[in-house]
């Protein structure tokens, strides 16, 4: 197995190819370590190899490890489902939220977003491959929600996300993370946005979402091994 600093260095790697690929700059694009299930021993590792941002889905176990690494300045970014009953610590402990998908969840973030803090970055999850099972707003409802959120002083509208069916066909995950950049610039042109961030990518996908224009990738498995 691969030192987490080495498997860092590959994930950078695949993304600087598929930037090349796609003929754009691999500095545009963002690594966000997973670190969902992961100690907080091996989060200071990938800190000490140069992660500074890193993702938790479960709150009761991000609250712990956000504690025992409180010495490190690290961006901790929110990728989980939303619940209104855990708004307040997410308001509280992230710099980012990724899956925001409801008026109700935003406001009660910005109000419960302190004082001392800076507005926190969200972005708006958007449900492209139509799963029942997964979170997101859909796509004619966005603009709709995109303008609310950024009315709220609490909130930093930042950009969107998305994830397909990792069981569907290579095209028709591509077609996703297009139909997320192609939703970005509509609100940016129609709404009058300034969207600087796609959330969209992982281990097995990132290729494709880096081709479609993403901003930011999410890896945890390449970097931290499978999910215990």
């Amino acid at each position: 197995m691969p030192t987490i600093a080495q498997a860092l260095e590959d994930v950078h790697r695949r993304i600087a190819q598929a930037a090349l690929a796609a003929g754009r700059n691999p500095p545009e694009i963002e690594l966000l370590a997973v670190s969902k299930t992961k100690p907080a021993t091996m989060i200071r590792e990938a800190w000490s190899a140069g992660q500074q941002a890193f993702g938790e889905n479960y709150l009761q176990d991000a609250l712990p490890k956000i504690q025992a690494l409180a010495d490190l300045p690290v961006e901790w970014h929110y990728i989980g489902r939303i619940q209104s009953n855990k708004t307040r610590d997410i308001a509280r402990h992230f710099a980012w939220v990724h899956g925001l998908d409801r008026l109700k969840h935003a406001r009660r973030l910005s109000d419960q977003r302190p004082e001392a803090l800076p507005p926190l970055n969200c972005c708006i999850q958007v449900n492209l491959s139509g799963e029942a099972s997964k979170g997101g707003v859909p796509a004619d409802a966005l603009e709709e929600l995109a303008l609310a959120v950024n009315e709220l002083p609490g909130l930093r509208l930042r950009g969107l996300m998305t994830m397909p069916d990792p069981a569907s066909p290579r095209e028709a995950q591509a077609a996703v993370f297009r139909g997320l950049a192609d939703l970005r610039h509509q609100l940016e042109k129609q709404a009058g946005l300034s969207l600087d961030t796609l959330s969209m990518g992982m281990s097995g996908d990132l290729e494709l979402a880096i081709a479609a224009g993403s901003t930011l990738v999410r890896v945890g498995t390449d970097i931290f091994g499978a999910r215990e």
